[in-house]
């Protein structure tokens, strides 16, 4: 057996068993932390569906759309878009999915460009679980957020409004400039 090795003073310490925590992360890994947090949040919503029966595949974002329409009978792609505050783009994507689901289908509007959104016959028996869910997880939104320092959705509102008043093209041409680095076509404000 080896005799223990007396310390040495002139010697710095052994290191701790327990590594020290990392620094909290800053803005530089904010697009990568928020699409964690939503990430999480939509794999534990996705799994309560699968839990109610909902069909494969049938995914959170889904779930604005059915109910919106279910309100309001049939709208427009850009109407549907504004009711549940996203993008034409975005709207557009989600409904192609569900027409892919069968469980919207669309038609042409007033406007040869205009697509109308409406409800099938297969998105109806789905409406109660829905509306049970919606409430439920709106409840457990409201607990979560007692539990943060600001609410979360009003710190989501203001930093869309932010991002409405100066893009995130902006603010980076305006910081990158300086450096000469800013993107082709942009210019700092």
């Amino acid at each position: 057996m080896t005799p223990p090795v007396p310390s040495d003073p002139s010697r710095p310490p052994a290191p701790s068993a327990v590594p020290e925590p990392e620094p909290e992360p800053g803005p530089e890994l904010l697009g990568t932390r928020l699409r964690h947090l939503l990430d999480l949040m939509e794999a534990d919503v996705a799994a309560v569906y699968a839990d109610l029966g909902l069909p494969d595949g049938y995914r959170p974002r889904f779930t604005p759309v059915i109910r919106t329409l279910a309100a309001t009978g049939p709208l427009p792609i850009r109407d549907l878009a504004t009711a549940i505050g996203v993008t034409h783009s975005a709207a557009s994507q989600t409904v192609a999915q569900l027409v892919k689901r069968g469980l919207v289908d669309t038609a042409p509007g007033t406007d040869a460009r205009q697509r109308v959104v409406r409800l099938t016959a297969a998105a109806e028996p789905l409406l109660p679980a829905l509306e049970a869910e919606w409430a439920a997880t709106s409840a457990a939104a409201a607990q979560f957020e007692e539990e943060l320092p600001y609410p979360l959705s009003r710190l989501i509102g203001e930093a869309l409004e932010a991002l409405r008043r100066r893009p995130m093209r902006e603010r980076i041409a305006a910081t990158a400039a300086p450096h000469g680095t800013a993107p082709h076509g942009t210019a700092p404000r």
